[in-house]
């Protein structure tokens, strides 16, 4: 019997135009997707009440956005729906790279004693937003509206004036901040006269949902080249409920209006399921359709107009990083505004909304871009490289770096206007990383130090003798009041006992911190740390906050995208060169190129390395590994 969630469906929200008389509403959100939902329920934490529009009639429907990236679980246990969420979710550590029938890679994300959730888990994206709508529903700061899509919008100086189509005609609302978070195709977007730049890649994937009583693992599965689909590439990832996601790429020839169709779809997993000796009876419960882009907006604020999720940016799904960057958006936007809108800092804030957003965006397509060009290269150079590393990996695990997923994780602000420097040299965890949250106790009671540091910021304490602890106690309780509502936890680790500060019982973070004696760090409510000072200057964080500017500094060291080895990157490297330049080379002269390029660096090395390289090169015999259940 299939378990396949089926959304409940919602009346249309009957309202009045706002009269010039009405007082004008705080801040409006299109669109109840994942983003949207989280900023409203982000502002609604700091008091702040939030009106949303949906133009349908649910939640959307089907898997969409399957994979959940730990630091969006720790969002959605701050914003107030993670223990409902975590009690339905499928967690998975890793995955399997397969080319034809050849195991070539295997990869686990980090899974670490201290850790307090998964890596990853999968749920459909569904059930992911009907957990968030029913949270909204218990928020009495929080008005959804269904059924209730934009149909223009007037920007004033002060406001902006949205109509909206409704069951009962036009309606007209007023609000001081708008928030458009309505998705890929957004119309506010297109009102507001704004188009997305970047790119857009050849490859296209059809997508399905099928109910299958399989034991196979919980794992990312990926076949390059399978001998179901010859020239294709397949993606499953299992779900809760026996419900598993494929995602098939369509080759340039094929007609999508027609590959689309279901009964195209039932027996190209058909075929990929026999092919696996699967004997167990499935069902097709739902089927999409996509195409990789690397998209933005140049600005993520436009006056009182804010954008955030997709229809401020478009990433290519592999990496899994729409959903998950998108979590981050919301988190960053709802303190910020909410900072904005009760009287606590300037506008100038959320310029620092849209730089690091907008920073985050060119993070992940950096990642999620070399994703793309292994799963559907676009061009001759890239797809000759793909399947050369793919026929050398079967034999040479070491090429299986350059097919890692390259799975989502937390992106960095150091670049940020509110981001403080610090002096060169200095380790640990730089402003502008993720503080990650991990298992800690407190006078002997195990928690974790996301929930000791609570909602919104967090001062922390290291190596603090009683006048110290006594100062930053006094600091962080003026913090909290310059931010009121927003809440201020005052933590401390190796330090004197005082009134207002928590004694964390953390062995190993002073040295993950690379903290020093006297320091204090200051973790902002989406998890990013803002700060590393002594403690007699956790005066000037509220004025920095205020001004949306941090005091001047140098520059932060870079982040590295991704820990590897010097030997994966040289191999990266020569990738993406060989690539670029077997397209620049002419058609005709492909070959010719290869062979001159493999005499100039065959002249650069002795015979016995040349023969090595040749015979490597030609041999492409598999490596013996552990292969994948057959059986279903």
């Amino acid at each position: 019997m299939s378990t396949y969630y089926q959304p409940p469906k919602y009346p249309a929200s009957e309202f009045e135009s706002m009269t010039p008389a009405d007082e004008t509403l705080p801040v409006v959100v299109v669109g109840a997707g994942p983003v949207g939902m989280a900023v409203a329920l982000g502002l609604a934490q700091r008091g702040v009440p939030v009106t949303i529009l949906e133009a349908a009639d649910q939640v959307s429907f089907g898997s969409r956005a399957i994979c959940i990236s730990r630091h969006s679980l720790e969002a959605a246990a701050r914003l107030g729906f993670g223990e409902e969420l975590e009690k339905i979710v499928l967690p998975w550590v890793g995955g399997r790279s397969f080319y034809r029938d050849q195991q070539v890679l295997h990869f686990q994300m980090p899974q670490r004693d201290f850790d307090v959730r998964p890596p990853m888990i999968n749920v459909s994206q569904s059930e992911f937003e009907q957990i968030m709508v029913d949270t909204i529903e218990q928020n009495p700061l929080i008005t959804l509206h269904w059924q209730a899509p934009i149909a223009g919008i007037l920007r004033g100086e002060d406001e902006v004036t949205l109509e909206v189509d409704t069951a009962a005609g036009k309606r007209h609302l007023r609000a001081r901040w708008v928030v458009a978070a309505d998705g890929g195709r957004s119309r506010m977007r297109e009102l507001a006269g704004l188009r997305l730049q970047g790119t857009s890649y050849e490859g296209r994937y059809v997508i399905a949902d099928i109910h299958w009583e399989s034991d196979l693992p919980a794992e990312r599965m990926v076949w390059f080249d399978p001998p179901s689909n010859p020239g294709s590439t397949i993606i499953m990832h299992k779900q809760p409920g026996n419900i598993w996601r494929i995602d098939y790429q369509l080759d340039p020839s094929e007609d999508a209006e027609i590959e689309t169709q279901e009964e195209a779809i039932r027996a190209r997993i058909a075929k990929h399921l026999d092919w696996l000796r699967n004997d167990l009876p499935w069902t097709l419960e739902w089927k999409g359709f996509y195409s990789a882009r690397a998209l933005g907006l140049d600005e993520f604020t436009h006056d009182r107009l804010l954008f955030a999720g997709d229809a401020a940016h478009l990433v290519p799904i592999f990496g899994v990083r729409g959903l998950n960057s998108g979590m981050e958006d919301a988190e960053t936007l709802a303190w910020q505004l909410a900072a904005v809108v009760n009287g606590n800092a300037e506008p100038a804030l959320l310029k620092a909304y849209s730089f690091e957003r907008h920073n985050a965006w060119e993070q992940n397509v950096a990642n999620a871009g070399k994703s793309t060009l292994i799963m559907s290269p676009g061009s001759h150079g890239y797809r000759t490289t793909r399947d050369a590393i793919l026929a050398l990996a079967v034999g040479r695990p070491e090429f299986g770096h350059l097919i890692n997923p390259r799975q989502s994780s937390a992106t960095h602000a150091r670049l940020s206007p509110l981001t403080w420097s610090v002096a060169p040299g200095t380790e640990g965890v730089l402003p502008g990383d993720p503080v990650e949250d991990r298992r800690i106790r407190i006078a002997g009671r195990e928690t974790s130090l996301n929930d000791a540091r609570g909602t919104g910021f967090a001062v922390l304490g290291v190596g603090l003798d009683a006048a110290g602890s006594a100062a930053l106690a006094n600091a962080a309780a003026g913090l909290a009041q310059a931010l009121a509502p927003e809440s201020v936890a005052a933590l401390a680790v190796d330090s004197a006992e005082v009134d207002g500060v928590t004694l964390l019982d953390v062995p190993d973070l002073v040295e993950v911190l690379g903290a020093t004696a006297g320091e204090a760090f200051v973790i902002r409510p989406d998890g990013l740390l803002l700060c590393r000072v002594p403690v007699a200057d956790l005066d000037g964080v509220a004025a920095s906050l205020r001004s949306g500017a941090a005091p001047a500094g140098a520059e932060l060291p870079a982040r590295p995208a991704e820990q590897v080895t010097e030997d994966d990157q040289r191999r990266e490297n020569v990738w993406l060169g060989l690539s670029t330049a077997l397209d620049q080379a002419a058609e005709d002269d492909r070959e010719g190129f290869l062979t001159r390029l493999a005499l100039v660096l065959g002249s650069q090395v002795d015979r016995r390395q040349f023969e090595e390289a040749i015979a490597a090169a030609a041999d492409t015999s598999p490596l013996r590994v552990e292969e994948l259940a057959p059986q279903a």
